[in-house]
């Protein structure tokens, strides 16, 4: 399987992350987002959300709408979301800035009821509770060291589940936990692989 790529530019980054004409975004997403911690419960609202869109389609077709997401779903701030109405699941479904999906609409609309219900911070902690030890995960030098479903991704899903979160299976879990710094799964010889240690250390 494929380890790093190194571009013209000479930086050494993760296969999915390296540059042509199609996968710019995927470039910066790579070296400025993906695996930093995110901390704060809108904000892990929102990656839960997309992830949850992002089931079944590329990752490139979400980065590339996210800002008609954010528009269409007030920023995912979760007290907004969660004071959707049928009326609001309509709108959606008629936005073509987002994918206008009627279950994942449903979903998003109640995780954020689900997650309203909390305490401040409390989704937060919840999330993070399941970010395995550090210093226990082998480095990944290949994307085929990467699995995509992990024991901490199925205990989260089963948790979320259990609260009335919907859409996130233990996949959908895990590229959540990846995308928001809960392990760091950019490949050894990646160049922002120690940026992700040190930001999470």
């Amino acid at each position: 399987m494929s380890g790093v790529v190194t571009e013209p530019d000479g930086i050494p980054r993760c296969p999915w992350g390296m540059e042509s004409a199609q996968m710019a975004d995927y470039r910066a997403y790579h070296d400025t987002e993906w695996g930093l911690p995110v901390h704060g419960d809108d904000a892990l609202f929102e990656r839960m959300s997309l992830e949850a869109f992002q089931s079944g389609l590329s990752w490139i077709t979400i980065l590339r709408r996210r800002p008609g997401f954010r528009a269409a779903f007030a920023g995912f701030e979760i007290a907004a979301v969660a004071r959707f109405t049928e009326a609001d699941a309509e709108r959606l479904l008629a936005d073509p800035g987002i994918i206008r999906n009627r279950a994942k609409i449903a979903a998003t609309i109640n995780n954020a009821k689900v997650a309203a219900a909390l305490a401040p911070g409390e989704l937060d902690e919840l999330i993070w509770s399941y970010a395995p030890d550090r210093a226990g995960r082998p480095v990944p030098r290949t994307v085929g060291d990467v699995q995509p479903v992990t024991p901490e991704s199925t205990a989260l899903a089963k948790d979320l589940k259990k609260r009335g979160f919907r859409f996130v299976g233990p996949t959908t879990a895990y590229a959540m936990m990846q995308a928001c710094g809960l392990v760091n799964d950019h490949l050894a010889e990646c160049h922002v692989r120690a940026a992700v240690e040190a930001a999470a250390g």
